[in-house]
């Protein structure tokens, strides 16, 4: 098995200890290769949509944000504490809707985000 180093952060580091704890992972790097599988597997499932479609984008970001979080919101034209939630209820073409899902995702500033079609 080929050997890839990754830096992170003492926060997120201390995040995914507790998780893997809490789900029974044998180490950090079965925990990371569940992620990277998970993550696989969801963009092959994004590949996979085509046609007309409707999808729920959820995205959680730092309230700081907004207005690049609108940006983007009109640039495709779909329609607490620190953090802010963000439900996009999209109907199109699944390429625009995948671009606008890979936008959010590439963004550093969003903490989470989730395509669910429908």
């Amino acid at each position: 098995m080929t050997i890839v180093s990754v830096s992170l952060n003492s926060e997120i580091l201390g995040e995914i200890d507790k998780l893997q704890k809490t789900l029974g992972f044998t180490g950090r790097s079965e925990m990371v290769r569940a992620s990277v599988r998970n993550m696989l597997s969801e963009e092959k499932q994004r590949q996979d949509l085509i046609g007309e479609i409707h999808a729920i984008l959820l995205v959680t970001h730092d309230e700081k944000s907004d207005d690049e979080i609108n940006e983007m919101r009109h640039a495709h034209d779909k329609v607490d504490r620190d953090r802010c939630l963000e439900i996009f209820v999209l109907s199109g073409d699944a390429s625009q809707i995948r671009d606008m899902t890979k936008r959010f995702q590439s963004n550093r500033k969003m903490y989470n985000v989730k395509l669910i079609p429908l």
